[in-house]
């Protein structure tokens, strides 16, 4: 069915607007409102066929009036295509009215098996290389066969199509870059979905996301039997704070038997609790294989969901596709953050003004205008990868990520919490702690419902104040110091179990006199929060001690006996200012961000309340045994 309203908008006068990639282009200043897609635009519903004979619910917006062909603008997205039937989407308003005003037909389709799409759906289906048989279908080739109907049954489109979406329809962006459709020129995956053992949503180097990965189960994969507008209502789990409700559970088998059957996806990763092939074919990282569309990759400093995934698609297309054009920019940004209007603050943390105009305006726009619409110029080489540098608040251009001219500097962890470039050079030095899964490390001092995007940028004082915390200082540095690229952590450790998580926490640790300059640092959300000597997070992450050599096949520790554990932290992009202190915290529980390790070497997935055990763990600083943390420092 169509629906439009057979009226001429008022028009404005045209503004000449100053692009960093455009420079002297003009667009007009026309403002883009509910009212104006109302009047300038279109909608239909249709059920697009895929080769199999299922059928994809796709909402289609196109221009009423149009002087000359226009683009195609394609999300695919599990979280529902709404509003269904006469509604317009607010996206046309919002954050895509630039394109709006240029006319562009936008399509919003529903995957298949969600929402009011034919099929049965599948988290992050595996992507075929070699599709031989017509029941051989993955995304990318519902991409292919979606474009093939829009070329043929949209008005007056011009052959190109671009695809864009964020979090798990960043996925979907990426998929249909893989389709191989000649037809597709751009794609902008935002903090995609990339790998759900290592690093995204759903566990950390292999170690569970417990608060997310349970209400993202028991939400996202409800069952839903036949196409539908409205999904199950969700079941209210718990009605306390997170920490309260996830320790009373207890182990993981017990939430199991709270969900019940219902959740197939939360029964899969419990079959799974190492990275075998099961979660390998669900790497998206493993057919970023001649890449044919221009490439946009999306992300976010502080992603609490999807940081490692943008970094890491990044670095496969520009390994395994090197004549992709590939760009990358990562900014302030908490999930989603892109999508705004601001990005001048997260939490109590300060970046100096508003950010995401820039994204939208200076680096988003112009890249699907010249893909395309074939207007402006292609971004240069030296714009490859655009990087807010939190810490200076600072942009800054590199001609891929990591900047090849950045060097390796390691700290290292000695006695007296200490932390410097120096060697340690005692025979026997080791600091030690005692984790009990009984009483775990809380991720925030706040008590919460859900997890809160800001503790990615949350003070850590209250962490250090724990006995089960330990905590190495730089002196008072005497210049900054600006890091950007993956960190590597190198624990030398002990542990009287036969297995541990270690948790690593970069900081930045403001001076005793700090204080926010409004008119230089922004005027953040308005709470005046404590901020001298604030512990800002900069990087934190698990390593699950079990997979310390392999992800794919677990060793339990010798409890007593030496054992380096190496793992790397997603990359950050900071400069340390003069006057701050570099910290690093080491915990072995971070909860319920990360479920409880019961120290014992045994599955985690279907142990029991009494498997969680103490174990006396040391940090060693020695000679021969020392314990480091390294980041690539830019000159």
């Amino acid at each position: 069915m169509t629906y439009y309203i057979n009226k001429w908008s008022k028009v404005f006068c045209f503004v000449p607007l100053l692009y960093l990639f455009f420079i002297g282009n003009c667009l007009s200043a026309q403002e883009i409102t509910e009212a104006w897609i109302k009047e300038n635009y279109t909608k239909r519903e249709e059920m697009i066929p895929m080769r199999d004979g299922i059928h994809l619910y796709t909402a289609i917006y196109e221009p009423v009036h149009q002087e000359k062909p226009s683009p195609i603008l394609l999300t695919r997205t599990p979280y529902k295509a709404s509003p269904y039937g006469k509604k317009m989407n607010s996206r046309l308003w919002g954050s895509w009215q630039n394109y709006a005003r240029e006319k562009y037909i936008f399509v919003i389709q529903d995957v298949r098996g969600r929402w009011k799409s034919e099929g049965e759906f599948v988290n992050i289906r595996p992507f075929i290389i070699n599709k031989k048989k017509k029941k051989d279908i993955d995304e990318a080739s519902d991409v292919y066969d979606t474009t093939e109907w829009l070329l043929q049954h949209t008005k007056k489109n011009n052959g190109n199509v671009g695809i864009i979406g964020s979090s798990y329809a960043g996925f979907y962006s990426i998929m249909g870059a893989l389709s191989a459709h000649p037809a597709i020129k751009a794609a902008v995956p935002q903090a995609p979905v990339t790998d759900w053992f290592l690093g995204d949503d759903y566990h950390h180097n292999g170690a569970f996301m417990l608060c997310d990965g349970f209400r993202f189960a028991a939400s996202m994969n409800r069952p839903r039997p036949v196409p539908t507008e409205v999904s199950t209502p969700a079941k209210p789990y718990y009605q306390t704070d997170e920490y309260s409700f996830f320790l009373k559970a207890g182990a993981l088998k017990n939430l199991t038997r709270l969900l019940g059957d219902s959740i197939a996806y939360w029964n899969d990763l419990m079959a799974h609790p190492n990275y075998d092939s099961w979660w390998q074919q669900r790497d998206t990282r493993r057919s970023c294989y001649n890449i044919r569309p221009a490439i946009l990759v999306v992300g976010g400093l502080f992603d609490a969901e999807d940081c490692y995934g943008a970094w890491e698609l990044y670095k496969a297309i520009h390994k395994q596709s090197p004549d992709t054009d590939l760009h990358l920019i990562v900014g302030p940004w908490y999930h989603g953050a892109w999508g705004g209007n601001d990005g001048s603050y997260l939490g109590n943390i300060r970046f100096g003004s508003k950010n995401v105009p820039y994204y939208q305006e200076q680096i988003e726009y112009p890249f699907l205008q010249y893909y395309l619409n074939g207007k402006g110029t292609p971004i240069t080489d030296s714009r490859k990868a655009n990087i807010f540098f939190s810490g200076e608040n600072q942009w800054k251009e590199f001609e891929s990520w990591p900047d090849k001219k950045a060097q390796a500097v390691s700290y290292y962890l000695d006695e007296k919490g200490t932390l410097s470039t120096n060697t340690p050079n005692k025979t026997i030095s080791y600091s030690e702690y005692v984790s009990d899964p009984a009483k775990p490390v809380p991720y925030t001092d706040k008590t919460t419902y859900a997890r809160a995007k800001e503790y990615m940028t949350d003070d850590q004082r209250f962490a250090e104040r724990r006995p089960d915390v330990l905590c190495f200082k730089t002196e008072t540095l005497e210049q900054p110091l600006t890091v950007g690229g993956e960190v590597e952590v190198e624990l030398e450790v002990t542990v009287t179990t036969t297995d541990a998580d270690f948790v690593v926490k970069v900081i930045d640790e403001f001076p005793e006199d700090f204080a926010y300059n409004d008119q230089k640092d922004g005027k953040g959300s308005g709470y005046r929060y404590l901020m001298n000597g604030y512990q800002m997070l900069v990087r934190g992450e698990v390593m699950r001690g079990r997979y310390r050599n392999s992800f794919e096949h677990p060793e339990a520790f010798v409890p007593g006996q030496p054992t380096k554990v190496r793992f790397t932290m997603p990359d950050i992009a900071h400069t340390f200012q003069k006057g701050h202190r570099l910290v690093v915290q080491i915990q072995s529980t971070w909860f319920p961000l990360i479920d409880r390790n019961p120290q014992q070497f045994v599955n985690i997935y279907t142990c029991e309340d009494a498997d969680f055990i103490k174990s006396t763990i040391q940090i060693l600083h020695q000679k021969n045994n020392p314990s480091k943390i390294t980041f690539r420092r830019l000159l």
